[in-house]
């Protein structure tokens, strides 16, 4: 007769526990678990189209069924933020915008109203470029949210969706190419104001923009919001209540999704919005289907504020009268994109010694910052965007560091997948919006 090597597993509160005196590990849990032998690691990504960049998975699957899941991030990684160290405030400008690539007026104003803040220049800061802040961010955040609706489109089935989405995001980079010189990493928001004025010709383009994007919006709802498809691939998919929200530090339409109306706009108004007439969108679900009507709704709140903002803009400068601080620069675009004015440059040249000397100082060397530390976050298409500063006195900044909400909001994606379908785990991520260039900069 043989005596086994095992004692008989036994019931806990915790579930089945073994205890094991030696042998082989699969041989003792086979008797009692027929399918302890089918679980599998998966590993989805680093490269996937629904993270807007390289996000690694990995899935432990017992059959469809996500038991495990864990976010690996670092992949896309640039180090932007030490790299800030090294660069003058004003070109600090040009390593933040890369950072979410698909907000990136967003990531400007957050450090420009975080050095304004150092500087103690906040009050100073003109309402014509305070009121072309909005009136950008508010665009970028439509731009943003279509890249968002399109992609999940597109991950979803939705294959046109992908198409008309980038189709209306294209008269938008029309119109910051028109404003900035560029598409995309604009460096266009700088301490102080903004680096250049909105021509006439944008201004066109922005209102006739107004008079196109609600009939896009509707024809986007007649394509999703009945679909069967849709709707069963959306609703009660990765549900995320307020408590797991709060508990998990998730902010913005994925928290508005479960029944908190939390905006900064509102809560921690900045750049004059609690003077604009606007609504904050929430639902109550909490699912993929609640953050696809929340963000459309969003989409229609910009509008109204874009439309504001146009009807604010009165003449007068776009840069801060401090020329100690005022990047000396006029900016003119060209063919190339954006630089020096060669008539700006002719004056300089023709000035005094001094006056050239005071140019180039302030353009190579930038000016001091008093030293402190702020905090300054705004509201950016994902969530709280957050920025902490510090200055030791000098042209440079000591430390910055970025609250990116994609990074924040990414801890929430095992809450969401595990316990789900591997098919969901596409939507819930997607929901979540994740731009990989903000968590990993």
């Amino acid at each position: 007769m043989t005596t086994s090597n095992y004692a008989t597993e036994r019931e806990t509160t915790e579930g089945k526990v073994f205890t094991v005196t030696g042998g082989d590990w699969d041989q003792v849990v086979s008797g009692t678990d027929p399918i302890n032998d089918e679980r599998i690691v998966v590993n989805m990504g680093p490269q996937h189209p629904s993270t807007h960049g390289v996000l690694r998975l990995i899935l432990e699957l017992e059959g469809e069924t996500v038991r495990e899941a864990r976010s690996v991030v670092g992949y896309l990684h640039t180090g932007i933020e030490k790299n800030l160290e090294y660069r003058n405030w004003v070109q600090g400008s040009t390593f933040v915008t890369r950072m979410d690539y698909l907000s990136p007026i967003f990531n400007e104003t957050a450090y420009a109203l975080a050095v304004e803040k150092l500087l103690g220049v906040t009050d100073e800061v003109t309402e014509r470029a305070t009121t072309i802040r909005v009136l950008m961010m508010e665009l970028n955040r439509i731009s943003s949210h279509l890249v968002w609706l399109a992609t999940t489109g597109m991950e979803l089935g939705a294959i046109n969706m992908m198409l008309y989405g980038f189709r209306e995001r294209e008269y938008i980079l029309d119109i910051f190419e028109t404003i900035t010189g560029l598409r995309m990493n604009h460096a266009y928001v700088r301490p102080g104001g903004v680096a250049q004025d909105v021509p006439d010709d944008a201004i066109r383009k922005i209102r006739d923009f107004l008079t196109l994007m609600p009939k896009k919006l509707k024809e986007y709802e007649n394509l999703l919001s009945g679909q069967p498809i849709w709707i069963e691939r959306t609703t009660n998919v990765a549900v995320l209540d307020v408590t797991a929200c709060l508990a998990l530090g998730v902010t913005g339409p994925v928290l508005r999704s479960a029944g908190l109306a939390w905006d900064l706009r509102k809560t921690m108004p900045y750049c004059g919005y609690e003077t604009y007439e606007f609504d904050v969108p929430t639902h109550t679900d909490g699912d993929v289907w609640g953050r696809y009507l929340v963000r459309l709704a969003e989409i229609r709140e910009s509008l109204k504020l874009v439309e504001q903002a146009l009807d604010r803009l009165k003449p007068g400068p776009v840069m801060v009268s401090d020329k100690k601080i005022a990047w000396p620069a006029q900016l003119a675009i060209g063919v190339d994109g954006m630089g020096n004015s060669l008539e700006h440059v002719a004056k300089i040249m023709g000035q005094s010694m001094e006056s050239l000397i005071h140019h180039f100082k302030l353009v190579t060397e930038g000016f001091r910052v008093p030293p402190g530390q702020v905090y300054v976050g705004i509201e950016s298409p994902r969530g709280e965007l957050g920025v902490h500063a510090v200055s030791d006195g000098g042209t440079r900044p000591y430390r910055v560091h970025y609250r990116e909400p994609s990074f924040v909001n990414l801890q929430a994606l095992p809450a969401m997948a595990e316990g789900g379908l591997i098919a969901d785990v596409i939507a819930g991520g997607a929901s979540l919006d994740p731009v990989m260039g903000g968590c990993d900069r």
